[in-house]
């Protein structure tokens, strides 16, 4: 198949499928004397795995590794029980953070209870004190946080 069936049938970009050519997560194709890009089934399922341990938000660098020990079938899983473990621990930890800046914004969004003009907005006082009282540490952002892009 093509890329662009590539892309359709896994609802991933053709730029994200090169992209992961590039890093060495697909294997390279090979080329049609059209020097079109061919790929088989392989490429296929093995699209389906990245595409389904990004979604569990794992990084490139995750995806490698589990891509290492999915080709050698006969290894000892742990390493992988490993990585999962610190993986959740990642995500933990990130929940706890969503959760600290969650209440940051609460707090800030209490400080205007009602329209006013811009002067003197309670969020916008808000915001320039947490800066002047606790320099850039006391509003972080949380990283991950928006999404990907």
């Amino acid at each position: 198949m093509k890329i662009s069936q590539l892309a359709r049938e896994t609802g991933t970009p053709a730029d994200t499928i090169r992209y992961y050519e590039r890093e060495g997560l697909l294997p390279e194709p090979a080329r049609g004397d059209n020097n079109y890009r061919v790929y088989g089934p392989e490429h296929l399922e093995r699209l389906a795995f990245i595409r389904q341990a990004r979604g569990l938000d794992m990084s490139l660098q995750e995806i490698r590794t589990l891509l290492r020990w999915r080709d050698q079938p006969g290894a000892d899983c742990g390493a992988v029980d490993a990585l999962v473990d610190e993986h959740i621990e990642h995500i933990a930890t990130r929940i706890r953070e969503l959760r600290a800046l969650e209440r940051q914004l609460r707090a800030l969004r209490a400080q205007c209870q009602q329209a006013s003009d811009t002067a003197h907005c309670g969020i916008l006082v808000g915001l320039s004190q947490a800066e002047v009282a606790g320099g850039a540490a006391a509003l972080q952002h949380v990283g991950g946080a928006h999404g990907r892009h």
